[in-house]
């Protein structure tokens, strides 16, 4: 559908770029990411090609734009060697321009990192670290069928900061299999006595197409899971974290700017296996597409990568902008609205007046009340 022109975007918005790797040593029994086992070595030079040829047929997506953010994702992107990562952003460079004081974040996984490699992957340009810990509980990282136990969770944050990391993020679950209360909140304990700059502290669910899915383990009960949350919550905000979106937790001026950019419904490019991406056209046009998913038939496909696309119909902005907007706490100004969907303020104007009425958003900002954010699957349904 073409857009008339007074609806269409008065400026692009930001761009990112997101690049997955698709292997790791183990597929976890709750992952339902893109992610392999792997069977032997990893084709860093093979993959390498493969990307950037993926990225030759998507450049005019970037319409003159810069990259603000970089996020690695897997997977296990730290398995791969800091010399690809170096060729990588070389060849990156050669062909896109990228901000000044870019954020370029690597996921990484205990067990699969040494200090010699987070040296190597800050050499290559990668300056802020996501550590997936999930928990410090021996125990509990069994039960989730982790790699690693908790000495190599230790290991690996203190091999980070060794090595000159002070943006990075500590990744933790809770409600996990057998877990208590007192265990959810010792594991924040521990986590913040690294004095990390970012959290990311979340629930664990059964998602489709998984193994715990298919053989659920015993979960906390619903009373366990609010009292987890709720005393998790009241501690994080006692040591100076704010939970600036669902669950992200971050001290003052650090939360992640990629992830910003998702809720506040920017754009990002996508490469690898998987991978899935967001671009606004000059014309107005939303379009999201995905990336090849099987690491071999990227590996071999000649040309685009991309295995699919769908535009964002006009009808369909208004949800896909609240449902990124409102994970954001303090929400975000109204006059984003018009900018990052390219329609006009009216489109939602009177649903957004209802809710206010109704004391689930504050006045004058797209941002839920605190009991807006009790019912925000409530919200959102006004708006389908």
């Amino acid at each position: 559908m073409e857009l008339p022109d007074a609806w269409r975007n008065s400026a692009l918005p930001p761009l990112s770029l997101y690049i997955h790797v698709p292997w790791c040593v183990k597929k976890c029994p709750y992952c339902d990411f893109n992610s392999h086992a792997l069977t032997g070595d990893i084709p860093e030079d093979r993959y390498l090609k493969a990307i950037m040829e993926d990225l030759a047929s998507d450049l005019a997506l970037v319409q003159g734009r810069s990259i603000q953010t970089v996020f690695i994702g897997g997977g296990t992107p730290s398995l791969m060697s800091p010399d690809f990562y170096e060729s990588l952003f070389r060849q990156l460079r050669e062909h896109l321009r990228f901000d000044d004081d870019v954020e370029i974040t690597l996921e990484a996984n205990p067990g699969t990192v040494e200090q010699s490699r987070f040296h190597g992957f800050r050499a290559a340009g990668i300056n802020r670290l996501s550590i997936g810990i999930q928990s410090f509980n021996a125990q509990r990282l069994k039960d989730l069928g982790r790699i690693h136990d908790d000495k190599a969770a230790h290991k690996a944050i203190e091999a980070a900061r060794n090595s000159g990391f002070d943006n990075f993020n500590l990744d933790l679950m809770h409600g996990l299999p057998g877990q208590t209360p007192e265990q959810a909140i010792t594991d924040l304990e521990t986590a913040l006595a690294w004095e990390p700059p970012h959290l990311s502290w979340y629930q664990l669910t059964l998602e489709p197409n998984t193994e715990f899915f298919s053989r659920p383990p015993p979960l906390p009960d619903e009373d366990h899971l609010w009292e987890i949350y709720r005393q998790g919550s009241d501690y994080l905000h006692q040591q100076g974290f704010a939970d600036y979106e669902v669950s992200a937790w971050s001290r003052a001026g650090m939360a992640s700017r990629h992830n910003l950019n998702y809720w506040m419904f920017g754009d990002y490019l996508a490469l690898g296996a998987g991978a899935h991406g967001k671009i606004t056209l000059r014309n107005g046009e939303i379009r999201r597409f995905w990336k090849t998913r099987q690491p071999e038939a990227y590996l071999n496909r000649i040309g685009s990568r991309t295995a699919g696309s769908q535009v964002v119909e006009p009808d369909e902005r208004p949800l896909e902008f609240l449902m990124n907007a409102l994970r954001l706490t303090s929400g975000v100004p109204e006059y984003l609205f018009t900018e990052r969907t390219g329609l006009p303020m009216s489109t939602v104007a009177v649903k957004l007046q209802e809710l206010r009425t109704e004391n689930l958003l504050e006045p004058g900002r797209i941002q839920t009340t605190e009991l807006g954010q009790r019912y925000l699957n409530s919200v959102l349904e006004r708006f389908l």
